[in-house]
């Protein structure tokens, strides 16, 4: 199913705050003029992680966060058989998450994007 409209979620975890979008791509530009506005937007963010699928591929971005969250993000969109991107930018709270923590976190974050996303459909 090709994601038609941008949906965005916040999830907090160990007081870093998660900001998910799940948007329409038709390329990994398009995912990279999205990371470009929210780099803006979540200025306190030190990782933009996404993920991308669709008719040129499919690719994921850590940005230098540990646990593989694009990995994860990738996965989200494979499972739900979604085309389009995952963005979740991540501003630290002050507590280390390790590595499953950090994983976790950023996939609770992209599934309550892609549940809003999926409520939507269903209306």
């Amino acid at each position: 199913m090709k994601i038609d409209r941008v949906i965005e979620f916040k999830h907090v975890c160990e007081r870093s705050r998660f900001f998910a979008v799940l948007f329409p791509a038709a390329g990994e530009e398009d995912v990279l003029q999205m990371v470009r506005l929210k780099k803006g937007e979540q200025r306190k963010a030190n990782h933009h992680c996404w993920a991308f699928r669709g008719g040129n591929g499919e690719r994921s971005r850590d940005d230098g966060e540990v646990g593989h969250p694009g990995r994860v993000l990738l996965e989200l969109l494979r499972r739900e058989d979604l085309e389009g991107g995952l963005l979740v930018s991540r501003v630290f709270g002050g507590v280390k998450l390790g590595v499953g923590g950090v994983s976790r976190a950023f996939r609770e974050a992209g599934e309550g994007a892609i549940a809003e996303f999926k409520k939507d459909v269903r209306r």
